[in-house]
């Protein structure tokens, strides 16, 4: 289970699925580049040092970059595409390991707890509703989960990749979705934020899968919890 951090809005959990790699956020700066060298190696569980190496304060300046932003929690997701008899190891009690030339769709997934006006989910909930919805742009979803209301938004953009950019020396046109969660708080004045973004479109219908069944698994314990 992981549990987002902060001291101002009360705490709350959520489950993320096999595949997610955690971004060191808080901490003193060398607490955080020795923990971002763990995430590079676990990222890149195949590489070498001179992955490892430059990978390392990136990650670092990044968590860091994140967290002076609000973000209490961030990770990003490799998922293989591969079938499962192109697994090694599949057909015994080894873990599957897939290589990665086979297919990986990727994610970056955020979470930060935004203070609002108004303490009163449903209220808060409907009031976001109305607002993203005028956006005709916005694929605007209501969802009664089971810690309270949320609004989901869904969009897709498009980018233009100039012919020194591509492989093949065309023009050609990225293609990114993102899916932004706003669950209000129950008992106090935020509203936590998910939000999940990927170029990975061929897989765009799994990652909405994904990201609905983590909202489901969102809690606000109470006071005696706590």
């Amino acid at each position: 289970m992981t549990t987002a951090a902060g001291t101002a809005p009360p705490p709350m959990s959520f489950n993320t699925p096999e595949g997610f790699f955690v971004l060191p956020l808080a901490g003193a700066a060398e607490d955080r580049a020795e923990r971002a060298e763990l995430f590079a190696r676990g990222l890149y569980s195949r590489g070498d040092e001179e992955i490892w190496a430059p990978a390392a304060p990136y990650y670092a300046a990044l968590g860091e970059f994140l967290a002076d932003g609000g973000v209490t929690y961030a990770a990003l997701g490799l998922f293989s595409t591969a079938d499962t008899e192109d697994a090694e190891g599949a057909e015994d009690a080894r873990p599957a390991r897939y290589e990665a030339s086979l297919g990986v769709a990727q994610c970056a997934f955020t979470l930060a707890a935004v203070p609002t006006d108004q303490s009163d989910p449903d209220v808060a909930a409907q009031g976001l509703y109305a607002l993203l919805s005028q956006d005709e742009y916005n694929d605007v979803d209501w969802l009664d989960l089971p810690c309270g209301p949320a609004v989901t938004r869904a969009t897709v953009s498009g980018y233009r990749l100039r012919p020194e950019l591509t492989g093949d020396g065309e023009e050609r046109e990225l293609l990114t979705g993102e899916i932004q969660a706003h669950v209000p708080f129950p008992r106090a004045p935020f509203t936590a934020v998910f939000t999940l973004h990927t170029a990975s479109m061929d897989h765009w219908a799994a990652f909405r899968d994904m990201m609905t069944a983590i909202l489901h698994t969102v809690e606000f314990p109470g006071p005696a919890e706590a």
